[in-house]
């Protein structure tokens, strides 16, 4: 995987530095995120988020604008702006007052059509769709002309009228540019321009029936808006001499088009196409499910912003592509939560323990810590009782040699309580399964040290079980079962690469009473099991965790064997 260099050493930020101290645009920084709202925005539109935005955070006056792409009304929804705009302020970013619309711009780009007819620049083709791509022709073998090609200006301009106007169906005509057939570059063979699509508009509604392509909106949006460097993923580097030659032929100001590498991730699919084919079949819960790599989804999940830009900002920018492993991301998300959780006990899989010898009308209040990163986040206290939970993975009734936790006749320490002794196993009368564990305790211990200084090798959370609550904990792993979703054997679907086991619900957890008024998107740590974040579709009275990420940290492990 390649390491890429970032926090202004990168060549993107290089080229923006070199055009401020030769003054080229006046020493300006404008740069523009530009989604199109034809879905939601996922891990790698934070990337360019925290690029675009952070190269004019780090440029006195620079601004970053917030275009909205939205000339494909076929697939463009309100839903989606709103969520966009949901997502960049979640982020941490403000583009203030530059919010636009490529479809601010339809009738200055209509003008330009206009005057690329005029200047013999463009035509009218009545060419389909199918015909235009088998006149363009291959890598290999230059594009034949359209028929249509040499059509006069007055003509092209007449048809491009009554295209507007509505004359004419879906498909029938659309407006090319002229360059140059046999161009090496097959994004410079007569593109279109324009196209019939008689859609209303989200913003615009019937007002057109002719839409730009994005390569021409693009530029020219850019040019309007006066943007200094407009950054792209490495897929449009192809696109920048057509960007060029709009600009050129049109006369106007001209904006710097920079590529960069888009980020991909393993067991994560990124293409916004695919992401949409999931919510509509069914295999997610929509756009925010929380095994998305939407930032939505991310955010349900428990997901922080400030992790996420720590982690845009650790990848870094790069000229080729690359693979992240998923590991860094979830590193970056257990280093801020770390720091930021609050600490509470949880039991996901109860197993009832009744201890003996203490008192059955006492309940003590004792004191646990919040965060011990943070002192200043104070304490917190718990309630401990005769009958508690533990969890049923942390007693076995024949251990193995390292099997360290309770164990018949075995004594472990309750976090912030007492040592406990099991003496006895209470099994299911009808499966004969262990149903109930029966304990004594040592008073002496409370706090967790012994006055006579024996040892013991483990320490491990309880819960009260009159005090808790139950609640519901919805463990979350990778969505796909494979690094590379997309591979798959021939003739295969890649959506057979979906894990099965990508959510585990278990209804009957038991959580400190201290989660009674949890907001929904409060993230804390469960004690020795992992992050949780509480969702916002918990009903009154039983809340819902979703696993932000389990407590080990693969990537730390790596970093410290130096791999």
């Amino acid at each position: 995987m390649e390491k890429a260099t970032s926090g202004g050493t990168d060549f993107i930020r290089a080229i923006v530095a070199e055009d401020l101290e030769t003054g080229k645009y006046a020493g300006r920084v404008v740069t523009r995120f530009p989604p199109e709202p034809n879905g939601y925005l996922h891990i790698g539109h934070a990337k360019s988020i925290c690029l675009n935005f952070g190269i004019a955070l780090e440029n006195g006056g620079g601004v970053c604008h917030l275009r909205f792409d939205d000339t494909n009304p076929c697939k463009e929804e309100d839903e989606y702006v709103e969520s966009i705009k949901e997502d960049v302020r979640w982020l941490g970013f403000d583009w203030g007052r530059h919010l636009y619309y490529a479809s601010d711009y339809f009738d200055r780009l209509y003008e330009w059509a206009v005057q690329l007819i005029k200047a013999g620049k463009a035509y009218v083709c009545d060419l389909s769709t199918e015909q235009i791509r088998q006149y363009r022709g291959t890598l290999t073998e230059p594009g034949r002309e359209s028929p249509y090609r040499d059509r006069p200006a007055g003509e092209s301009l007449e048809l491009f009228e009554r295209m507007r106007a509505g004359e004419f169906e879906n498909g029938s005509r659309v407006l090319r540019a002229k360059i140059d057939m046999a161009s090496p570059n097959l994004n410079m063979r007569d593109p279109v321009m324009y196209r019939i699509l008689k859609v209303a508009h989200h913003r615009t509604g019937d007002k057109w029936c002719i839409y730009p392509m994005y390569d021409f909106a693009h530029g020219q949006s850019d040019s309007i808006e006066n943007v200094t460097h407009s950054i792209c993923t490495l897929e449009f580097e192809d696109h920048r001499p057509l960007y060029d030659w709009y600009l050129d032929q049109l006369g106007v100001y001209h904006p710097r088009q920079i590529e960069f590498a888009r980020l991909n991730l393993t067991y994560t699919v990124l293409s916004k196409r695919r992401l949409l084919e999931l919510v509509e079949g069914g295999h997610v819960k929509g756009w925010d499910d929380p095994r998305m790599p939407t930032i939505s989804g991310m955010r349900r999940r428990g997901y922080t912003p400030e992790a996420i830009r720590s982690f845009c900002n650790r990848i870094g920018v790069a000229k080729t592509d690359s693979t992240v492993d998923i590991a860094l991301l979830e590193h970056h998300v257990r280093e801020d939560l770390n720091r930021h959780a609050t600490r509470v006990m949880a039991v996901l899989k109860p197993l009832r323990v009744v201890i003996e010898n203490y008192p059955e009308d006492l309940v003590e209040e004792l004191e646990a810590v919040n965060n011990p990163e943070d002192p200043a986040m104070g304490t917190r206290k718990v309630p401990f009782s005769r009958v508690l939970y533990i969890e049923r993975d942390d007693f076995m009734e024949e251990p193995p040699k390292k099997f360290f936790r309770l164990a018949p006749g075995r004594e472990v320490r309750l976090r912030y309580a007492y040592f406990v002794r099991c003496v006895g196993v209470v099994r299911d009368e009808k499966t004969g399964e262990v149903a109930e564990l029966r304990c004594t305790y040592d008073p002496e211990t409370r706090g967790g040290d012994a006055p006579d200084g024996r040892k013991v090798k483990v320490t491990m959370h309880w819960v009260s079980a009159t005090r808790s609550l139950q609640a519901e904990v919805r463990l979350y792993d990778h969505l796909f079962s494979g690094e590379d979703p997309g591979e798959v054997e021939e003739d295969a679907d890649w959506k057979d690469n979906l894990n099965p086991g990508s959510l585990e619900v278990l209804d009957s957890c038991r959580v400190e009473p201290s989660l009674a008024d949890a907001a929904p998107g409060e993230r804390y740590q469960f004690e020795r099991v992992g992050y949780f974040c509480v969702d916002p579709d918990s009903p009154a009275g039983k809340p819902v965790f979703n696993r932000t990420v389990a407590l080990r940290d693969p990537w730390a492990k790596l970093r410290q064997a130096g791999k």
